[in-house]
C-alpha cells in the first residue's frame, strides 16, 4: 500500500499563487508516475497536471498550461503543484494520485482509472 498525503492549499484571491506538496509514504515502487488532479463541485474530477518517471515527462491540462508547473523530488517521495496566477475557475478540490508505471502512453496520463493510489485532498478556493 502506498500513502499519499496533500498540503498547501487554502483560499486566495485571483492572482494569487498556492503551491501544493504531495508526499507519498509505505510500499513506495521503484518507479511511479505522480500527478494532481481536481474536482469542482457538481463536476467530474479532471486531470490538472502529471509526472512520469521515466523518461521524466510533464503533462498539463490546457486550462492550466503556462500558469501551472508540477515537479517532483524522488528522494523525498514528493511532488509539487506551483499555481500561479490564479482564477476563480481553479476552485477545487485537488488530489494528489499514484500510478504504478514508469511512463504513460497516449492519454492515459489524464486518466483516473490508471491511477492506483489517491489521496484525501485539498481544497483549493480563489476569490474573484
Amino acid at each position: 500500500q502506498v500513502q499519499l498525503v496533500e498540503s498547501g492549499g487554502g483560499l486566495v484571491q485571483a492572482g494569487a499563487s498556492l503551491r501544493l506538496s504531495c508526499t507519498a509514504s509505505g510500499r513506495i515502487p521503484g518507479n511511479y508516475g505522480m500527478g494532481w488532479f481536481r474536482q469542482a463541485p457538481g463536476k467530474e474530477r479532471e486531470p490538472v497536471a502529471v509526472t512520469s518517471w521515466s523518461p521524466i515527462s510533464t503533462y498539463y491540462a490546457d486550462s492550466v498550461k503556462g500558469r501551472f508547473t508540477i515537479s517532483r523530488d524522488n528522494a523525498r517521495n514528493t511532488v509539487y503543484l506551483q499555481m500561479d496566477s490564479l482564477k476563480p475557475e481553479d476552485t477545487a478540490v485537488y488530489s494528489c494520485a499514484c500510478a504504478l508505471t514508469a511512463r504513460f502512453f497516449g492519454r492515459t496520463w489524464a486518466n483516473p482509472n490508471a491511477y492506483d493510489y489517491w489521496g484525501q485532498g485539498t481544497q483549493v478556493t480563489v476569490s474573484s
